[in-house]
């Protein structure tokens, strides 16, 4: 009887020592992890980044394009993914494409493509810039307002209009009309109703026909200046017929 309580008793001290060691271990493993944490967060990392360049930005500042980068200086380059840093400067709407490369020892080269400012929206009577797709840039808060088309409309209450508006602007640029005037003002509340406003002139253009329209005016608008006619308005909304309203308020159908 008294070898058997032995015997129990002697599994029972060992059992405790085996805890012991187990607890004990565990206390220096903690202990390593966290000095090694610390010691860690204080060693240079292995090739850090030194320089962030910027290649091909023409709006945006260098500065700017650091904080949509989402990466520190410091950071080890063996770290940085390329493809989320360019995930991270696309959330801006000034960038189109962002190519990232890792340049050893410690360079970081962002080759970006940046989205062109298209025409500037009236929405509300605050000034916007948008792309040629209608998304907007940003809104324009001081008095240095760049040449560009205005589109009076509002995208989210007159989706139709604002886009026939996109569109008639494209095709403004592309025959040259934006560049020879002072001031092209499209007011796009509803389709059938669109009209440009061109320097001193309204042009009552309505939905659809663009292409057709624009060179009837741009044909009318030599014939005006030959013959020294100035002109309240001109109505292009009716097929092939254009309506002049000369400022004399003596109409000229053509």
């Amino acid at each position: 009887m008294k070898a058997n309580k032995l015997k129990k008793g002697g599994k029972s001290i060992h059992l405790f020592s085996k805890l012991n060691i187990a607890l004990v271990a565990s206390v220096v493993i903690s202990a390593l992890c966290i000095y090694f944490y610390h010691h860690a967060q204080h060693m240079r990392p292995l090739y850090p980044i030194q320089k962030v360049v910027f290649i091909d930005n023409k709006h945006l500042t260098d500065e700017e394009l650091k904080e949509f980068t989402g990466v520190q200086v410091n950071k080890s380059l063996l770290t940085v993914s390329c493809r989320e840093v360019s995930r991270h400067m696309l959330k801006s709407p000034w960038i189109k494409s962002a190519n990232v490369r890792r340049e050893f020892p410690g360079i970081l080269s962002i080759t970006i493509k940046e989205t062109e400012p298209f025409a500037l929206l009236d929405m509300n009577e605050h000034l916007f810039l948008v792309d040629e797709k209608g998304k907007i840039l940003e809104e324009l808060k001081d008095d240095a307002v760049p040449f560009l088309p205005i589109i009076v409309s509002d995208p989210y209450k007159e989706k139709d209009g604002f886009s026939e508006a996109l569109h008639l602007v494209r095709l403004l640029n592309d025959k040259g009309l934006t560049s020879e005037k002072g001031h092209i003002e499209v007011i796009a509340h509803k389709p059938h109703e669109l009209r440009i406003e061109m320097d001193e002139t309204i042009v009552k253009i309505g939905a659809g026909g663009y292409d057709e329209k624009l060179e009837r005016l741009i044909q009318l608008e030599e014939d005006l200046k030959d013959r020294n006619i100035p002109v309240d308005y001109i109505d292009l909304r009716f097929g092939d017929k254009a309506i002049v309203k000369p400022i004399t308020a003596r109409r000229i159908e053509e």
